[in-house]
């Protein structure tokens, strides 16, 4: 007889952990009148980063400021997949691995583990896809202090995220998620999830959405989308600086962004994933409110960030990466 999967055995507990099993929460009006679980800066930020990194150029320049930022402490960097892209291979979380790699080396990042994720998305909300990255998520997450949570930052679809929370889901609340994707209009809190990440996995994100009592935060693409760089910027702060200067000068200029009809120069670039990591590294410079989810979900609360501080961020940025490369 085949063995049983342990995500199977705890589908009892992650049904109960998840209030799926339940009638769904009814929460008046759109908008819940409640404030965002505050960032304690008198420790340092424990936190997972998982990128699709080999899908655009923003991640890259997110992680490398990650791994600088003197407030986080990193507890790891992993791979996610992102199989709809127009262009993306077969193993597409391959290409995302060898990018973190890279990345931690011309870094001299050596103390954080690199766990590569899934390669494929969740086939539905009960189902994970197991990976080195899953189970880092639970291992970190369980070490976490009494009182404390893991942060969980997704710069891609929620594959890896998802899958940890269904392989072992007494995590749940040990855990933060920050997660970019979705559009969305405030006003009416209308979410579209006709949005890259979010194609790229809608179970992992649909679980994450119905897991009642996660601690989930979106920066939205509808906010995210102002934080831009200019390609003038990019070249006089790290072009001809060795190390990672040079080499994320070189994936601006040599990545193909072929769906791009304007710009084609590449002389702006939206930094989307730059953005939940300035959030988290200085709180004072993003506005979070809470909101009901997607017509869709279990109808709960969670936290979506509706400003930010485009020039605050930028300063932050340059004057954080700059200093590390002048030290190469």
């Amino acid at each position: 007889m085949q063995k049983p999967q342990p995500w199977n055995q705890n589908r009892r507990q992650f049904l109960k952990q998840t209030g799926l099993a339940a009638a769904a929460v009814t929460v008046p009006g759109f908008l819940l009148q409640a404030k965002p679980e505050p960032f304690s800066r008198e420790e340092k930020l424990r936190l997972i980063v998982d990128a699709d990194t080999a899908n655009e150029v923003d991640d890259l320049f997110a992680i490398a400021r990650a791994l600088i930022e003197p407030s986080f402490q990193l507890e790891g960097l992993t791979s996610a997949q992102w199989h709809t892209q127009d262009r993306a291979p077969n193993d597409s979380v391959g290409l995302s691995q060898k990018l973190n790699e890279e990345i931690a080396q011309l870094m001299g990042v050596t103390d954080i583990p690199l766990a590569m994720g899934a390669n494929v998305p969740m086939v539905n909300t009960m189902r994970p896809q197991p990976s080195a990255a899953a189970r880092l998520i639970i291992e970190k997450a369980h070490a976490s202090p009494a009182g404390e949570k893991l942060v969980v930052v997704t710069l891609g679809p929620n594959t890896n995220i998802a899958s940890a929370i269904l392989m072992d889901p007494t995590i749940i609340p040990k855990l933060k998620v920050c997660y970019i994707g979705f559009w969305h209009d405030v006003k009416q809190n209308a979410w579209s999830k006709r949005e890259f990440n979010t194609n790229n996995d809608p179970n992992a994100t649909d679980l994450l959405l119905n897991t009642h009592n996660l601690d989930f935060h979106v920066m939205t693409a509808t906010t995210s989308q102002h934080l831009v760089f200019q390609k003038e910027e990019v070249d006089r702060h790290l072009k001809g600086r060795a190390g990672i200067g040079n080499y994320l000068v070189g994936r601006w200029e040599s990545y193909d962004r072929f769906w791009q009809k304007t710009d084609k120069e590449k002389r702006n670039w939206i930094m989307w994933d730059v953005a939940i990591i300035e959030a988290l590294a200085q709180p004072n410079l993003a506005k979070e409110e809470v909101f009901v989810t997607p017509d869709d979900n279990l109808k709960r609360g969670i936290h979506a960030y509706t400003w930010i501080d485009v020039e605050g961020m930028k300063q932050r940025y340059w004057a954080a990466l700059g200093a590390f490369v002048k030290r190469e």
